[in-house]
């Protein structure tokens, strides 16, 4: 190697660290330099970096009605604070027929808890795949996706939304996905998200709907007062799936008289298909106990002697429960079931459907506080269903987890009030009452103890007649809160709900 001379050899080294002092500065004033957009965007993104672009791809499904081309599009909505900043994400699937009228109906799915995501219906209902649960509809082990014949797309394009918190939706920063966790604010979200997917898709002209289950059917009533105050969109109808109406009715009073009698025909309806014996006039007679002779008894002062002994044999007889368990009670015979219903039988019924009954995982408890023999075990394998579809057919791949029942979001909620005075009954009376056209169906199974069907009837019955009439249906099937679990309740809901769409 030849030898280099001092001189040049001190001018080399004096240019090698001036080009280092040259870098680390210019590394320097890289991290003290602001953000672009682009580069603050991605940065303050947070989890939702987990979160793909999103996802369209084209499907083809056979119906009784033909064969229905569509599009499938699993994405994300953007919402923005005040400052111009994103402060959450929101997970939809949305489907819609290829060469459809531009005013084809539109209608939005959510599902409720409040914590639930909305994997239930879509799988469990309207969308085009659906979760097969076998012949009895309770084997989760042996669950598989097949396509729906029964999809509500054949009448209706559909978007399903997940609220901030539950699916795929998140807040960008988790400390304040809680602003999202109430009555009022989940409801401005909701018609955020609706307003967002029909500018962006040019949908303004078509009739929009909306669908919600159980707390759902509760946060279609306040989206669509949000979506006509603040964004305005006037929606053509809502449809409800075993809703919650009325917080007095659903979390009031355990000695309510009125509560227990507008319970006691869904533990009917449970004796009678354990029985084998379910007709439309057994459950009539039951309903007409219930809101006479039972409502009247309860209310009254307590019996005694013969009396009291032939109410409560007329009581057990007509829901199954022991004779015992009810005379403890003095007739409330709601508060007893779930652990006394089939106790002979060492099992344990479910709150979402009183006639499925499972073996009771601890029958030596006197407490029914024990996990749900259809929530807990059935109705979970629609989250992992939902991941494996997203990824495998609708080509949205993430890494993060689908929630599909956020236990945080449920046990933070607020109320705005407490549960017990929550109420939707005053929107449906507005719309109803102002919006002509506005239609309302909401559909029950006979045996659902979390919104029983009498509570519902209860509140139509009491509504002021209306101008033009029969705007309002009630439609009742057999099984539970999730009668969508029974293919032929399943198969009958879908017909009757695209006789009320083609109806409008």
């Amino acid at each position: 190697m030849p030898k280099i001379p001092p001189n040049l050899f001190r001018i080399v080294l004096a240019i090698m660290v001036a080009s280092t002092v040259s870098v680390a500065s210019a590394e320097d004033a890289s991290k003290e330099r602001p953000q672009n957009a682009a580069e603050r965007h991605t940065s303050d993104r947070g989890v939702l970096r987990l979160l793909p672009v999103d996802s369209v791809t084209e499907h083809a499904i056979d119906t009784p009605r033909g064969k229905l081309a569509y599009a499938a599009t699993a994405g994300t909505l953007a919402f923005f604070d005040q400052s111009g900043e994103q402060s959450a994400s929101v997970f939809y699937t949305a489907y819609v027929l290829k060469n459809g009228a531009k005013n084809r109906p539109l209608t939005f799915v959510f599902n409720g808890g409040p914590g639930a995501a909305s994997a239930f219906l879509h799988l469990g209902l309207v969308g085009p795949r659906i979760l097969d649960f076998g012949p009895d509809g309770r084997d989760a082990a042996r669950a598989s996706l097949r396509d729906n014949p029964d999809t509500w797309l054949a009448f209706t394009d559909l978007v399903l939304i997940d609220p901030v918190g539950t699916g795929w939706s998140r807040a960008v920063k988790s400390d304040d996905a809680k602003h999202f966790w109430s009555v009022n604010s989940d409801a401005d979200s909701m018609a955020k998200a609706v307003a967002l997917y029909v500018a962006k898709n040019n949908r303004a002209d078509s009739p929009k709907y909306l669908f919600g289950e159980s707390y759902g059917g509760f946060r279609a009533a306040k989206a669509a007062r949000a979506l006509q105050r603040d964004q305005g969109i006037v929606v053509a109808g809502i449809v409800m799936l075993s809703p919650l109406l009325e917080g007095w009715l659903t979390f009031g009073d355990d000695s309510s008289a009125l509560r227990a009698a507008l319970q006691l025909p869904s533990l009917a309806a449970a004796e009678l298909e354990r029985r084998k014996a379910f007709t439309p006039e057994a459950l009539a007679a039951a309903e007409k106990f219930a809101m006479t002779d039972y409502l009247v008894t309860l209310a009254g002062p307590q019996l005694k002697g013969n009396e009291a002994s032939a109410f409560y044999q007329r009581v057990a007889q007509t829901t199954g429960l022991p004779l015992d368990a009810v005379a403890q009670a003095r007739g409330f015979a709601p508060n007893a079931y779930v652990k006394t219903l089939r106790s002979d039988e060492r099992k344990i019924v479910s709150q979402y459907d009183a006639s499925f009954a499972a073996d009771d995982p601890y029958p030596e408890r006197r407490s029914s506080r024990t996990p749900d023999p259809i929530l807990d075990a059935v109705s979970r394998a629609y989250g992992g269903a939902m991941a494996t579809y997203a990824r495998n057919e609708l080509g949205f791949q993430t890494d993060m987890t689908y929630a599909l029942l956020a236990g945080d979001v449920t046990g933070r909620w607020d109320w705005q009030g407490g549960r017990v005075q929550a109420s939707a009954e005053d929107d449906l009376r507005v719309f109803l009452a102002y919006g002509p056209s506005f239609r309302l169906m909401i559909a029950h199974g006979y045996s659902d103890m979390i919104t029983p069907y009498g509570m519902t009837r209860y509140i139509i019955d009491h509504m002021p007649a209306l101008d033009p009439p029969g705007r309002v249906q009630l439609k009742l099937y057999r099984g539970g809160h999730m009668l969508y679990l029974d293919p032929q309740s399943r198969k009958a809901f879908s017909a009757d709900a695209a006789t009320f769409y083609r109806a409008e």
